[in-house]
């Protein structure tokens, strides 16, 4: 996997009770990411960038949810988002990401 993909993968973290939940029980962390990327390149993303260990990486595909306003319905698009699990022990802070 070349660098510029590494960069491209990741779109940012994803911030929601479910995801804070997530963090809390289970040392996992939720990220949005490109539609088109693997679960290996995640992980390969994911040790590069943050420097920690991955252990497992899952992926859901959201579907975009119609939305009405005074033009009629509206589509907001389609999303991938990824849980990766940590070591035990390791974390990341976004706050002081490097």
């Amino acid at each position: 996997m070349n660098q510029e993909r590494i960069y491209k993968v990741l779109l940012g973290p994803h911030v929601s009770e479910k995801s804070a939940m997530s963090a809390e029980a289970g040392n996992q962390v939720v990220f949005k990411v490109l539609p088109t990327a693997t679960k290996l390149e995640i992980k390969h993303a994911v040790e590069k960038l943050f420097k920690v260990e991955v252990v497992d990486v899952r992926t859901v595909n959201m579907k975009g949810k119609v939305k009405r306003n005074r033009f009629g319905l509206s589509k907001k698009p389609n999303w991938k988002k990824a849980y990766v699990s940590l070591v035990q022990g390791q974390e990341i802070d976004f706050a002081v990401a490097e």
